[in-house]
């Protein structure tokens, strides 16, 4: 019996669609994926959300579980994001092998950060990413052109969420190869002495005046709102990059005004 030869698929696609969207001056609106939950990432990835963001610093999520989540996302409309716990080389390392293209990276307070983590997200020359031949990212050698564009694809938004981190936020604006600037209500509100309070007036003309300085920078700008409320707001003052919820708040949020309706 003649047994039948199959040529392995070695054409993909590496060009990230959703930078090229941000870059280009559209408005994205994603959601957070906070509790470690395959189903509930998917959901938010039929949702219509422009990206949904798996987050490693606060969310109940490990390695295997972002993993799964980014499969899940596959197949949906959302670009997937990963925020790590912490701008490391050796954390970044393990996501990008995963076959994450874009990044939110917490607490950066001075361009030297900025360019660690533009490093950390590149090959040589660009950067110090280690090379594996055989990755997830890669389709485990698979994609032969893999190396030669993949540097060009990574989207790196960085989040100022420090009096420190708006101090410099100039510098980190400009260091090459970044591609937003993210800001983070809940931590500069924490800074300002209004813990747990973003709305106070003080904290959002801080914000206000923030957001205008990167988009004068030539940056684009994210955020995460509270409300439906905020993000009109904050979509006003120009901003691209808005979080409108998480996975948690949203059956929270649900479950509250369902119960309060019926015990009214």
């Amino acid at each position: 019996m003649k047994l039948s030869m199959t040529t392995p698929n070695t054409s993909f696609v590496t060009e990230n669609l959703f930078k090229s969207r941000l870059l280009n001056g559209e408005t994205v609106y994603g959601g957070w994926a906070s509790m470690g939950s395959t189903v509930a990432t998917e959901l938010l990835g039929h949702s219509g959300f422009d990206w949904v963001l798996i987050d490693g610093e606060h969310g109940a999520n490990d390695y295997r579980s972002c993993v799964d989540q980014l499969l899940a996302l596959n197949g949906t409309q959302a670009a997937a994001f990963i925020r790590p716990e912490h701008n490391d080389p050796v954390i970044l390392k393990r996501f990008l092998d995963f076959g994450f293209y874009n990044y939110l990276i917490p607490m950066i307070e001075t361009a030297e950060q900025a360019a660690s983590a533009v490093k950390a997200t590149r090959y040589p020359p660009d950067g110090i990413r280690g090379v594996s031949v055989s990755s997830r990212s890669n389709r485990f050698g698979l994609q032969l052109d893999y190396f030669q564009k993949i540097n060009q694809s990574i989207c790196l938004i960085l989040q100022i969420e420090s009096l420190l981190g708006i101090e410099n936020v100039a510098a980190i604006a400009q260091t090459p190869g970044v591609d937003c600037l993210f800001i983070g209500p809940q931590d500069i509100a924490a800074s300002l002495g209004y813990i747990a309070n973003p709305a106070a007036k003080e904290v959002q003309s801080v914000m206000h005046d923030l957001a205008k300085k990167i988009m004068g920078l030539g940056k684009p700008v994210g955020i995460l709102a509270a409300s439906q409320a905020d993000a009109k707001v904050y979509r006003d003052w120009g901003i691209q990059f808005i979080g409108v919820g998480s996975d948690q708040a949203f059956i929270k949020k649900s479950a509250a005004a369902i119960l309060s309706d019926l015990k009214s």
